[in-house]
């Protein structure tokens, strides 16, 4: 099959001293679409480096004769840690020092395998760690001219250290802040859990009203009969309860901005009273003629279908139109695959690492609950884990199906033909389903000779 010149191959690099091993790796590799390069000694290894072109090192512990006690792989690791940080290093060796190995991948090697190796799990394992290398390639890759637009974006707005990495969310975070200036109605549309208050905050840093208050009101928290109290405020005796007067939401939030969460649950009467202030800034408290005046930006948030509530006479029509003159929509979490990993390290906090194989799983997860569900599955994981790195067990995480995981063979066409089906034909998140790289995914289709999508 001749080489495609547009998608080089990944490398490995072996540092082994016993030839055998040396062809043994080179032909196991080269059957499943990988490069090699071997290398006899570290100081062999180390010069390949220099030259670059690796993708991922596989080392030996040992190399002088009759020598076991792995002080030669401890000083190769540290060397190639040194000089390149982020290469991914797998040890395979016949040593037995386990202490010594647990050591090192504490200190940054992605994997131990014993010899005599397994094939499969080898190629497994690199397979892996060339993926989630490439995807932190393409991460690491973007244009300059993306990045000079992010730290544009990052120097003229307050992005209230919002956590993002992928275009998706930039595109998002770049529509808010114009439309931030404004002081017209923004509805947020999207599901729960995909940070909707994250947001409306970052529109209200960026308004002309910033300096006021921003209130927050959770329209599916409260009971139905005290929806408009909470809104509006009540009189003293307004209703069972009531026993002195209550300042409502619109009041505190006077000068600022109001966040009205599931928007969807507001009763059609207080709905009738939201949009008289909408239009007019005049309100009543319940149980009070005294009519009051308030200058408020209103943010809504819905994950609601509100159309389908409007045909079912649930929803006013035309508070819709006046809460959604601007509507902003959030993509869910599998929609922006690059926010997970950096995200999910934010969620970890200090003192904790994501290892090879939990960062896969998190690639791989579909996240149905979308940042709150990463949030606290990183939570638990930092509390499970027992070490100081974190592997796939401690998320805690479904297993995936396993013909989405095909490592040990080339996905096939129907596979990637059934994940771009359920993913809406977005290759982004096929790709994460998979537990692929965009490009990786992209490179797969065309030796498949399927068309590309976006």
């Amino acid at each position: 099959m001749p080489t495609d010149l547009s998608h080089p191959l990944p490398t490995v690099l072996i540092i082994d001293d016993n030839p055998a091993v040396r062809v043994a790796l080179e032909v196991l590799f080269s059957l499943h679409d990988m490069a090699s390069v071997p290398a006899a000694t570290p100081q062999e290894g180390l010069a390949c480096l220099e030259r670059g072109g690796i993708d991922l090192v596989l080392q030996d512990m040992n190399f002088a004769a009759d020598t076991t006690s792995g002080d030669e792989g401890v000083a190769l690791f540290k060397a190639i840690r040194a000089a390149h940080p982020d290469l991914p290093v797998i040890l395979l060796t016949a040593w037995t020092h386990l202490d010594a190995a647990v050591d090192l991948i504490k200190a940054g090697a992605a994997d131990y395998l014993a010899k005599p190796w397994n094939d499969a799990r080898l190629v497994t394992t690199v397979r892996n760690l060339l993926e989630l290398g490439e995807a932190n390639r393409a991460l690491q890759q973007r244009t300059q001219g993306e990045l000079r637009q992010r730290q544009q974006l990052e120097q003229r707005f307050d992005l209230r250290a919002l956590v993002w990495a992928d275009p998706a969310t930039e595109r998002l975070l770049a529509l808010a802040c114009q439309v931030a200036r404004s002081d017209v109605p923004v509805m947020l549309t999207g599901p729960n859990g995909a940070g909707k208050e994250r947001i409306a905050e970052i529109i209200q840093a960026n308004s002309s009203v910033r300096a006021g208050p921003m209130v927050i009101v959770n329209c599916g928290a409260l009971p139905g009969e005290l929806i408009e109290a909470e809104l509006f405020g009540a009189e003293a005796g307004a209703y069972t309860g009531a026993n002195k007067a209550r300042v409502g939401k619109f009041e505190a939030a006077d000068g600022g901005t109001l966040f009205l969460d599931e928007i969807g649950n507001l009763p059609l009467a207080g709905q009738m009273k939201l949009l008289r202030v909408l239009e007019t800034g005049r309100f009543e408290r319940l149980g009070s003629n005294k009519e009051r005046q308030v200058k408020v930006r209103v943010i809504s948030a819905t994950n609601a279908d509100l159309a389908a509530m409007i045909r079912a006479g649930s929803f006013r029509e035309d508070l819709y139109y006046r809460l959604n003159l601007i509507e902003l929509r959030l993509p869910a979490l599998a929609e922006r695959p690059m926010d997970i990993l950096p995200l999910a390290a934010h969620f970890l906090g200090e003192g904790k690492t994501l290892g090879h194989s939990a960062q896969q799983a998190l690639l791989r997860h579909t996240w149905p609950g979308n940042v709150r569900e990463l949030k606290n599955t990183m939570q638990r994981a930092a509390l499970l884990a027992t070490g100081a790195m974190v592997a796939e067990a401690d998320l805690g995480l479904p297993t995936a199906n396993p013909a989405l995981l095909r490592w040990d063979a080339e996905l096939d066409k129907p596979t990637i033909e059934a994940s771009l089906q359920r993913c809406g034909g977005v290759v982004a998140r096929a790709a994460a389903e998979l537990g692929l790289s965009r490009q990786a995914l992209y490179r797969r289709m065309d030796r498949l000779g399927m068309a590309r999508t976006v």
